[in-house]
């Protein structure tokens, strides 16, 4: 309550597009921070189970340098030029070095001004569509740890726990509010999502023999349901699945990726819970004719 009145007592004279546009302004510094995350949360997690196995097999510890989300400091991987602050200005850094690194001339990834990008579109439509009050705060904290994630599984066709566990308790929290649906609606959100990609993971295992997802799925459609609660979890299904088929046969149709490669299933779950969150319920109520 406090947050929402420092809300309209300090915002509420400025106009919507005024308060969206600051989100999205802090949404490319944030972006800036999540291509960190992004990766080097996979790279921690893969020198911890180095260390643990040299660990238990009495070998020297073959990662002893300090690699967090903080040091050392971002570096170019082809000549380790250290990125320094003016270098590193979400989106107008890439432009002004025009991709290149500052130093070796090695071409950068776009990826990195394209994740601050849509870091500012998400933050700027979340505003946009709950406000600066404590709906639209979480909201901004939803939509950054399924950006992250996204990418993560992307990349490794992994979903963290520390990633997952975090926003499935965020969520449950949040809504001790009632801030997106209820509580009750939220615990039966977390065990019906997760449970509902169990099943679906078993039987299809049963069935072919092959595991058709992982257990990360699960964690986050379970996230998912703790934060929009059991009522949307069928919308998110549907729209998850239509994301994965159209998008799936898109790449594999142009030669973008193999058919024997499995597709990972986090980036649709996330497309589909960024669109739910906001528009879930009135999907529902107005094209379905289901009052929630």
């Amino acid at each position: 309550m406090i947050l929402d009145n420092l809300y309209f007592a300090t915002y509420a004279n400025l106009p919507a597009w005024v308060v969206s546009s600051i989100a999205g302004i802090f949404g490319l510094l944030i972006g800036s921070f999540l291509n960190v995350v992004i990766y080097r949360v996979p790279k921690m997690m893969q020198r911890e189970v180095d260390n643990y196995v040299a660990e238990h097999n009495e070998q020297e510890l073959p990662h002893q340098d300090i690699f967090n989300l903080m040091l050392p400091r971002s570096a170019c991987p082809h000549c380790k030029h250290q990125i320094s602050a003016i270098e590193n200005i979400p989106v107008l850094s890439y432009i002004a070095l025009r991709g290149k690194c500052a130093a070796c001339k090695a071409p950068i990834s776009p990826r990195y001004p394209l994740v601050e990008l849509l870091t500012a579109f998400i933050s700027f439509g979340l505003i946009w569509h709950f406000g600066l009050g404590l709906a639209g705060l979480y909201s901004l904290i939803f939509g950054y740890f399924l950006i992250t994630l996204a990418l993560i599984d992307y990349d490794t066709q992994f979903l963290p726990d520390n990633l997952t566990l975090p926003l499935l308790w965020c969520g449950l929290l949040v809504n001790t509010q009632g801030v997106f649906c209820s509580l009750n609606e939220a615990v039966l959100g977390a065990a019906i999502g997760y449970g509902a990609l169990w099943l679906v993971y078993w039987a299809f295992k049963l069935v072919t023999g092959k595991e058709g997802m992982g257990y990360g799925d699960f964690k986050l459609l379970a996230a998912l349901g703790a934060w929009c609660g059991w009522t949307l979890l069928p919308g998110i299904i549907l729209f998850s699945s239509l994301a994965g088929a159209i998008i799936g046969i898109g790449l594999i149709w142009s030669g973008k990726h193999d058919r024997a490669v499995p597709i990972p299933f986090g980036p649709y779950l996330a497309i589909a819970g960024l669109i739910m969150l906001p528009f879930g319920r009135t999907i529902v109520e107005k094209y379905l004719g289901i009052m929630l």
